[in-house]
């Protein structure tokens, strides 16, 4: 959202605000605030996944090609967790990390234009943010709005000429429950009138170059607030020489949600509210990770949506049934993997879920040394910034990596 508009009281959208700042300062820390550098902290607790990100360094823009972003090799705790292991590579270098067999999952959800601009009809400005369907076509949604004390239940939004949004009544969180109205399939209203909603620290709105480098080249299933943004590196040609070189690739779905940007306010982690998305394994997923398992290959999420997903769907002893439904799975160390072998990833927000996320795969003190190391290198942070790769661990049957 643009800087210094009203924000509703007690709304997503304040939260999502406050993340376009790092947050305050946790121990333990190195000399210059760097995260997690010292004595190992309590885990359990929020302050753990603290750190500073120095100015300038959240990537407002992307790279000029998807592939030359940086990627930043990363050992699972155990292999190395002095970061003496840590390799500097370039996200088309991929290939060297994977090996005959292996199998590399895309979360092909597609962010939707979900931010709708617009005014009432005494020429008041109002805005309008989309966050989930509540009927099949598509046409009542939850939403966030402002400014929220004048866009009250029975007031309208024209959006454009074939557009408007009607407030239906209001939510015990400050949301909305929306119609739209319009003579046009939802989707090509949302494409025609819609701007895409992108992440709050870009601190800037919508340009045409978003349209499509916020999206993954895979991207088929509308549905996401926000991209998976681990997939924004990826090429037709670099998937292309993944396969060639005996990578099976599979899809899945998670419609990611406004609570990607949410901090985690609580002292302790497990008292935090996880939010919920829905997500989808299709038969050709599960039966490829089947079929990798038997061949001793080792499992690649792209991004921590796909994470969430194949873990959610997975039985105790990691098979893989076809299905889908919603996701409240909150990752944190100590989480035991069932299906996740390696994991390809953004650089993510202080005391996100995000990040306990990756600790929990990666182990915690590799995961701090790693963004200490992506701090003085300097690498670029978040959506639009700069990738890492935590290696599957080591184990005999395991092919050594190309690079």
């Amino acid at each position: 959202m643009a800087e210094g508009q009203e924000m509703a009281e007690g709304q997503e959208m304040a939260e999502r605000q406050e993340m376009a700042e790092p947050q305050g300062t946790a121990e333990p820390r190195g000399a210059a605030g760097e995260p997690g550098a010292g004595t190992v902290p309590d885990l359990a607790r929020t302050d753990a996944y603290d750190y500073e990100l120095p100015e300038g360094r959240i990537a407002r823009y992307p790279v000029d090609r998807r592939d030359e972003s940086r990627l930043l090799v990363v050992p699972r705790e155990g292999d190395s967790s002095d970061g003496s292991s840590f390799a500097h590579r370039r996200f088309r270098d991929l290939p060297g990390l994977m090996a005959p067999g292996d199998l590399l999952v895309l979360n092909e959800s597609r962010v939707l234009p979900l931010r709708l601009l617009g005014r009432k009809p005494t020429g008041a400005r109002g805005e309008v943010l989309l966050l989930r369907p509540l009927n099949e076509g598509r046409r009542r949604w939850e939403a966030l709005v402002r400014p929220g004390s004048k866009l009250k239940p029975g007031r309208t939004l024209e959006i454009g000429e074939q557009l408007a949004v009607r407030i239906v009544e209001g939510l015990p969180d400050g949301g909305r429950v929306v119609e739209l109205e319009t003579p046009l399939e939802v989707e090509e209203a949302l494409e025609r009138f819609g701007q895409l909603p992108l992440p709050p620290y870009l601190e800037r709105e919508a340009e045409l170059l978003d349209r499509e480098r916020y999206q993954t080249v895979y991207a088929r299933v509308p549905g996401s607030v926000a991209a998976p943004t681990a997939g924004l590196h990826l090429t037709p040609e670099l998937l292309a020489t993944l396969e060639t070189g005996g990578v099976e690739v599979a899809r899945i779905t998670l419609h990611v949600g406004p609570g990607t940007f949410r901090p985690v306010e609580a002292d302790r982690i497990d008292a935090h509210a996880m939010h919920s998305e829905w997500w989808e394994v299709p038969r050709a997923a599960a039966d490829a990770v089947a079929r990798t398992r038997r061949r001793g290959g080792r499992v690649w999420a792209v991004g921590t949506t796909v994470v969430r997903t194949l873990e959610s769907a997975a039985a105790p002893d990691g098979s893989l049934a076809p299905g889908g439904g919603e996701t409240r799975l909150f990752i944190s160390p100590g989480y035991r993997f069932k299906v996740v072998d390696g994991l390809i990833t953004n650089f993510h927000l202080p005391r996100s879920t995000l990040l306990m996320l990756v600790a929990a795969l990666a182990g915690y003190e590799t995961t701090m040394a790693a963004y200490r190391e992506a701090i003085r290198e300097p690498y670029r942070f978040y959506s639009y910034g700069d990738a890492m790769a935590i290696l599957p661990r080591r184990r005999a049957s395991a092919p050594e990596n190309r690079l």
